[in-house]
C-alpha cells in the first residue's frame, strides 16, 4: 500500500511523552493488570458528579460566545484581581479555551513568525517544543541549571518569547518575585513576550503566597497567562482552561478560537459559572492535602538517599536517578515492567533531564504512593 502523505512539519514533532506513556498505562489497566501510576498529570479529588438540573436548556446544548460565557470571564477576571491586584477586563481580556493546552498553542500561533525563537527553560513542561514548531518557531531549550539572570544570553534577533511554567511541572519550583521580575525587565529590554503557563497556581503549600506574572505587568504590555480550571479543580477531563492577554492580542487570538472550535463546551462553562465558588470550597482543602502528600514523599525520597529538584508546590516530583546506569526511559521501563509502578522519564523534559524521572502523586492512595516511591528508590540502588 502506498504511503499516507502528510505535511513535512509533523516528521519533527513528537508524540507527547506523558500522554503516550498513560495510554499504555490506561490499555494494561483494561487487561486488568494493577499499575502503580506515577505517571498521570492530575490530582483525583473527591467531587460530586455534576447536575445540570435547572440550567437552561435551550442554552446549554448549544453554541456559546467564543469569548466564553460572560458569567464564567466575569468570576476569572474577579478571581485573578483578587489574587494579583491587577485589573482584568473580562469583556476584552478573558478568553476560555477548551484546556489551557489550547490557550498555548493559540498563543503560540498568534506570535509567532515562520523562524521566530521562544527561550524555554528546562525542566520544561512537554508540550512547549512542539507547540512552538507546530506554530512555525524555534524552541530554544536552556539547560535546567541556567539561573533566569543567565536568560539574556540566549536571547538573539530573532528571540520572540520566553515560557514560563510556575509553579513548574516537573519540579514543583516556584519562580521568586526577583526571578519574575528580571524576567519583565528582559522582555522590556528586548521587545519579548512572557508567555506564563500558571495551571498549577492553587498547587501551593499552605501560607505560600502565588506571584503571578501579571503582578509585573498588570496593563499585560508583554505578557499573556494561560492557566487551567479543569486542571486545578481535579476535573482534567472537562479540558477547560483560559488565556488572560492584552485586549489587541485577545482579539487576535480569538479568531483562532473561532476557527478551530468556535467556543469552550457550553454545558460544562455554565456549569462552572453558577458553581464557581463552590467548586474552590470543595476542591482547595484537597487541593492542600496533595501538596502535603507531594512533599511527604519528598521527604520519603531523601531518606532513601534520593534527592529531587527543589520546589514545594504541584504534585509532581523530579527525582535524580543517581548513581544508577540507566538512563531515564530504559529505568521508566524496567520500573513497570519489573515493578508494576509508572513514572515519566526524565528526558521529555529536556536534554538535560536525562538523569531524572517524573513521580505525581495525585491519583493514588497513601498507601500505594509509599510503595511506588520506595519501589523507585530501590531500582536506583540495584542499578548502580
Amino acid at each position: 500500500m502506498a504511503a499516507v502523505h502528510h505535511a513535512s512539519l509533523l516528521d519533527s514533532v513528537s508524540e507527547a511523552s506523558s500522554i503516550r506513556l498513560n495510554n499504555q498505562i490506561y490499555e494494561l489497566q483494561s487487561c486488568g493488570i494493577d499499575t502503580i501510576t506515577l505517571s498521570l498529570g492530575e490530582a483525583f479529588f473527591d467531587i460530586p458528579a455534576p447536575s445540570f438540573e435547572g440550567m437552561p436548556a435551550h442554552r446549554i446544548h448549544h453554541y456559546s460566545h467564543s469569548r466564553g460565557l460572560p458569567l464564567l470571564r466575569e468570576k476569572l477576571a474577579k478571581y485573578y484581581e483578587s489574587g494579583t491586584g491587577s485589573p482584568v477586563d473580562p469583556d476584552r481580556e478573558v478568553m476560555v479555551t477548551a484546556g489551557s493546552k489550547a490557550a498555548l498553542f493559540m498563543t503560540f500561533t498568534a506570535l509567532l513568525e515562520p523562524g521566530d525563537e521562544v527561550i524555554i527553560p528546562e525542566p520544561l513542561w512537554v508540550s512547549y517544543p512542539d507547540q512552538v514548531r507546530l506554530a512555525r518557531g524555534v524552541p530554544v531549550m536552556t539547560p535546567w541549571q541556567e539561573p533566569v539572570a543567565e536568560l539574556a544570553a540566549y536571547v538573539t534577533p530573532r528571540t520572540r518569547a520566553i515560557v514560563v511554567n510556575n509553579p513548574q511541572n516537573p519540579s514543583g519550583r516556584r519562580l521568586a518575585a526577583e526571578e519574575l521580575k528580571a524576567l519583565h525587565e528582559l522582555a522590556e529590554q528586548h521587545g519579548l513576550f512572557i508567555i506564563a503557563d500558571e495551571a498549577y497556581h492553587e498547587f501551593m503549600p499552605e501560607g505560600a503566597t502565588f506571584v503571578s506574572a501579571l503582578e509585573h505587568d498588570p496593563e499585560k504590555r508583554h505578557t499573556v497567562v494561560c492557566n487551567s480550571m479543569s486542571k486545578n479543580y481535579g476535573i482534567s477531563g472537562w479540558r477547560i482552561g483560559y488565556l488572560i492577554a492584552h485586549a489587541e492580542l485577545a482579539e487576535q487570538i480569538l479568531k483562532l478560537q473561532q476557527h478551530m472550535v468556535t467556543c469552550a463546551p457550553t454545558i460544562l462553562s455554565y456549569y462552572l459559572a453558577e458553581n464557581f465558588e463552590t467548586i474552590l470550597e470543595q476542591t482547595r482543602p484537597q487541593i492542600q492535602r496533595v501538596v502535603r502528600t507531594r512533599n511527604d514523599m519528598s521527604r520519603l525520597l531523601a531518606d532513601r538517599g534520593v534527592s529531587c529538584l527543589p520546589g514545594d508546590s504541584t504534585f509532581y516530583l523530579f527525582a535524580s536517578l543517581g548513581a544508577s546506569r540507566l538512563g531515564s526511559q530504559e529505568f521508566a521501563e524496567r520500573l513497570l515492567n519489573e515493578r508494576g509502578v509508572a513514572v515519566v522519564p526524565g528526558i521529555g523534559y529536556g536534554a538535560s533531564c536525562e538523569r531524572f524521572v517524573r513521580i505525581s502523586v495525585g491519583t493514588e492512595p497513601r498507601d500505594r504512593l509509599a510503595t511506588g516511591v520506595s519501589a523507585v528508590a530501590s531500582l536506583i540502588e540495584e542499578t548502580v
